[in-house]
């Protein structure tokens, strides 16, 4: 019983009843405007379903329109997710055709639903009362709207609740329409979502490889800082504490000057996105492969142009680790290099031949390596998984991205 009576006491089951019903204020206007159309009893006042359309049409044709109407659906719609990182409805202007006709939509669902809200809201009080009026009395019941007469009844009381309760549900199932809505037409579109999960995407992957690189380099010159001085203090030898001290203050520089490298880049713009090679460009990876002295065979399934593209150019980075592991570490070797575009996932294969244990192959079966740990990383960023590891007597590198989030 609490639970079904939940929704009306939320803040904002009324402030989206007051968005609807707001709507009526061009009504309004056409009902001045237009003779006959101020009494709602007669015919011509379906033309307030109608008569507005073209209006509400030529106005979503302008920018500001889709910009004023998101900020009044943000505060009134969704009063408490304003301020998250992912509102449901962000405010700005039309930049395209496609968000004015989605404009156009939402501003005539807004009227139409606005004007049966309103029209409901009005007419329900009036019909409580003659209930109530009309229960156990002589008054005659007078319907609103057609003017119907009934006679007074003891039954008419219990009804009064009851449309009461009816109004109440039409109000909130009306408001989460309406909020639904506001998602569909207000909110960024597909290829909005798309762009704004690529930026997301290459910001984290950015953030990620600075973040390995400040690893590798300040990491190290600290452990050896740590190390020179702690032999040096150990020795009590001038001459040892004077090579200590040098090689410190050389391996600090060397630090500094990567910490400013990666500054750098950070200050800088990014590279856009269209320079970037992708999963169309892998031919190249395999010729350099096979310059390396591997013998490379390549199997290409699935059209690799629909792959997205944040998909596309960090599976063209993982294949490019993978082949540059096998160069480093197995030698001119035979390399199987599997590229496969399916419904949900995109599947990316890289294995070599594992013929002698005390290879220098074997010493990257412990999967420790960074490149190793920067393709899981990889993986994981997009949502996906990564394997490696010794498979059939071959050393294999298997990643699963998902296609179907990104769609």
């Amino acid at each position: 019983m609490i639970d079904s009576l939940r929704p009306v006491t939320r803040a904002v089951t009324y402030t989206r009843w007051l968005h609807l019903v707001m709507a009526t204020v061009l009504a309004t206007v056409f009902a001045f405007v237009l003779p006959g159309l101020g009494r709602m009893e007669t015919p011509a006042a379906a033309w307030l379903l109608v008569a507005p359309l073209p209006l509400l049409a030529a106005l979503a044709a302008l920018p500001g329109v889709r910009l004023s109407e998101g900020t009044q659906a943000q505060l009134l719609l969704f009063p408490r997710r304003r301020d998250e990182e992912k509102p449901d409805v962000v405010p700005a202007p039309s930049a395209s055709w496609e968000d004015r006709r989605r404009t156009a939509l939402w501003l005539v669902l807004r009227y139409e639903l606005g004007l049966l809200t309103a029209y409901v809201s009005v007419h329900v009080p009036t019909l409580v009362v003659r209930l109530l009026r009309s229960a156990g009395g002589d008054r005659p019941l007078r319907v609103p709207v057609t003017g119907t007469l009934f006679g007074p009844h003891w039954w008419y009381a219990p009804l009064a609740p009851a449309v009461l309760a009816l109004f109440a549900a039409f109000v909130v199932a009306a408001g989460a329409l309406l909020a639904r809505a506001a998602r569909a037409l207000l909110g960024p579109s597909a290829a909005a979502r798309l762009a704004a999960l690529e930026e997301r995407t290459e910001r984290l992957l950015e953030h990620n490889r600075i973040a390995r690189e400040l690893h590798d380099s300040v990491g190290h010159a600290l452990t050896v800082a740590v190390v020179q001085a702690g032999a040096a203090r150990a020795a009590g030898s001038p001459e040892f504490t004077r090579q200590a001290l040098a090689a410190i203050e050389e391996t600090g520089r060397h630090a500094l000057e990567d910490l400013e490298r990666v500054l750098r880049v950070l200050r800088e713009d990014a590279q856009p996105l269209a320079d970037r090679p992708s999963l169309a460009d892998a031919e190249r990876l395999l010729a350099a492969a096979r310059g390396s002295g591997a013998r490379v065979t390549a199997e290409v399934t699935g059209a690799l142009e629909t792959v997205p593209g944040p998909v596309s150019r960090e599976g063209y980075r993982i294949v490019q680790e993978a082949l540059t592991n096998v160069v480093r570490h197995a030698g001119p070797v035979d390399v199987l290099v599997r590229i496969a575009v399916g419904a949900a996932a995109l599947e990316l294969d890289v294995r070599n031949p594992l013929d002698a244990p005390d290879r220098p192959a074997a010493r990257g079966v412990g999967g420790s390596g960074s490149g190793l740990r920067g393709i899981r990383e990889r993986a994981a960023l997009l949502g996906g998984h990564a394997e490696t590891g010794v498979h059939k007597g071959a050393w294999r590198v298997r990643v699963l991205l998902p296609l179907d989030d990104l769609g």
